[in-house]
């Protein structure tokens, strides 16, 4: 069974990406979470296989959650999942971020690189 852990501010996002990602078989939603000090800490306690983050959250943004989580996390995935997509491409990419997706582009493209990096 995979686990992934769904991080957005927004509980509307959060539920979408969890209805979507649950359809998939031998695949756990084990935590979502709206903040990135939140993420950071349900991260290292539950060591998903995937991390699906938002740029913008409070406490941390998304840079330095996947930034953490990549020093502590080496073998969890990280999908940045944003309204910034190529604008935060480099700096994403610097901190460790496995894939970066544009929330405009809707969740098909999200699911395919859920199933990409879960497979």
């Amino acid at each position: 069974m995979k686990r992934i852990l769904i991080a957005d501010d927004s509980e509307v996002v959060r539920g979408l990406i969890r209805t979507f990602v649950e359809q998939r078989p031998n695949v756990e939603v084990c935590a979502e979470t709206s903040n990135g000090q939140e993420t950071v800490d349900w991260a290292l306690a539950l060591q998903p296989d995937l991390i699906i983050l938002d740029v913008l959250m409070p406490k941390l943004n998304g840079i330095e959650v996947a930034s953490l989580l990549r020093k502590n996390l080496p073998k969890s995935k990280i999908i940045l999942f944003t309204m910034y997509g190529e604008y935060v491409q480099t700096l994403a990419t610097a901190a460790g971020v496995d894939i970066v997706l544009p929330k405009p582009d809707g969740l098909t493209p999200l699911m395919k690189a859920v199933e990409a990096v879960l497979s």
